[in-house]
């Protein structure tokens, strides 16, 4: 099968993309730099949760998805979608390498009739700014001899009710050409794509819709540290505000944003916006507050074991869950794995269990089974609530328990042995 579609990217969005367009009838090409995963991909075994083996095996095997490192294979392809990380500097400033090295490597073997879409989260006026003179440099017009449009993923990992499918699908293309010729290929395969005036109001969709979390996170996460010191149970009252049935919308405290769009946004529009001397003081107050919860984490677990005549120095703390989110294994800027630098930078000795995620190599650690863990552990933090745990049984187990999300519910409100966020 002729692959109409390539997805530069074969990650937690590139590959459910392509399942979709598979499914749809469209062939599927997907490019990525790494051999292992191209491999993997060509035995027709996923390494996406959202995209089960034995659903993308038969695609593979029809020919309907196919993967490759060789961006040579691009030049037949109708349309190149880029899916690629846009991390955060070591400076807390975007890092577009990835994506504009990939963009150089598309503009090499454009053609007339290409159709490219940006895909990864950034910041307003990439595709036109960044973007498009790479791509122009060959001589080809825009709008004319090719066409360049934002729709920007909006993937959450682990999610049934809303999929790459059934999500609404926002089109911002450099020309309104671009556009209806983005809007005709997504129309092939998803249920509802929404266009927008211009690729900028793509971007800044996508920033918004992840600030609006963010934001709202840090003002909940800040009220805990306030029901902290109040003595309030900050559970009980955000469950009681959404009582309400209209103008609140509820929020859940937690030991830090994971993921890589929640806690990488709000830096991305904030550095942008100095462009204009401007100063997003309320959105990048929201990121420090979220930062900063796994070290009001530490102190939790310091006070904790405090309690029980316990230093950090020299205590074994056994965290339950170290994926960002519950039920899937994803690791992206997980607060899991900055609470386990601060609790051995204490003098902590630290284990983990997570059904999800039976390795952490950069650490040194493996998932060790709840038997026997909880019982010796001089502390158990619950940092991600995967819904395979009894914790009924985890709190009767365990000698001391700190929990940031939850998880416990009444019956660990009602335990003292149980401290929660």
């Amino acid at each position: 099968m002729r692959s109409e579609v390539a997805i530069v990217g074969a990650g937690y969005v590139g590959v459910p993309l392509a399942q979709v367009f598979a499914e749809a009838g469209l062939g599927v090409l997907l490019v990525d730099v790494d051999a292992s995963r191209v491999a993997t991909l060509e035995r027709g075994e996923s390494y996406v949760e959202d995209v089960p083996s034995e659903q993308l095996a038969p695609l593979v095997e029809s020919g309907a998805v196919a993967a490759t490192t060789d961006y040579d294979a691009l030049r037949d392809a109708d349309a190149i979608l880029v899916a690629l990380p846009t991390p955060l500097s070591v400076n807390r400033e975007p890092d577009l390498s990835i994506v504009l090295g990939a963009t150089r490597a598309i503009a090499e073997r454009l053609r007339p009739g290409h159709l490219v879409v940006l895909e990864s989260t950034t910041y307003p006026g990439t595709t036109r700014e960044e973007m498009l003179p790479i791509l122009a440099e060959g001589g080809l017009e825009v709008g004319k001899d090719f066409h360049l449009a934002f729709s920007p993923e909006r993937v959450d990992p682990g999610r049934t009710d809303w999929t790459t499918k059934t999500t609404p699908k926002i089109v911002g293309g450099i020309t309104e050409a671009c556009t209806a010729r983005a809007c005709s290929l997504y129309e092939r395969a998803l249920d509802t794509v929404i266009a927008v005036s211009s690729p900028e109001a793509a971007e800044l969709t996508k920033l918004l819709e992840n600030i609006f979390r963010s934001v709202n996170i840090a003002l909940v996460n800040e009220l805990a540290q306030l029901c902290d010191r109040m003595q309030v149970d900050v559970w009980e009252v955000v469950d009681a505000a959404a009582t309400k049935p209209f103008g609140f919308m509820s929020f859940k405290p937690g030991p830090g944003l994971g993921g890589h769009c929640l806690p990488v946004d709000p830096f991305y529009l904030a550095w942008k916006a100095r462009e204009y001397n401007f100063y997003t003081e309320f959105i990048e107050l929201a990121g420090k507050i979220n930062e900063n919860m796994p070290y009001f984490c530490l102190e939790k677990i310091t006070r904790a074991l405090n309690s029980v005549e316990k230093a950090v120095n020299g205590s074994t703390v056994h965290l339950v869950g170290v994926s960002y989110k519950a039920d899937v294994g994803d690791l992206r800027e997980s607060p899991a794995l900055k609470l386990i630098e601060l609790l051995r930078a204490e003098g902590a000795s630290v284990s983990y269990h997570d059904p999800h995620v039976p390795e952490l190599p950069e650490h040194g650690l493996a998932s060790a089974p709840l038997d026997g863990a909880l019982e010796a552990a001089d502390c158990v933090a619950i940092v991600t609530a995967h819904s395979g745990v009894d914790y009924d049984a985890l709190t009767e187990r365990a000698q001391l328990v700190v929990d940031f999300r939850n998880a416990t519910g009444a019956n660990g409100s009602q335990n003292g042995r149980v401290w929660k966020l």
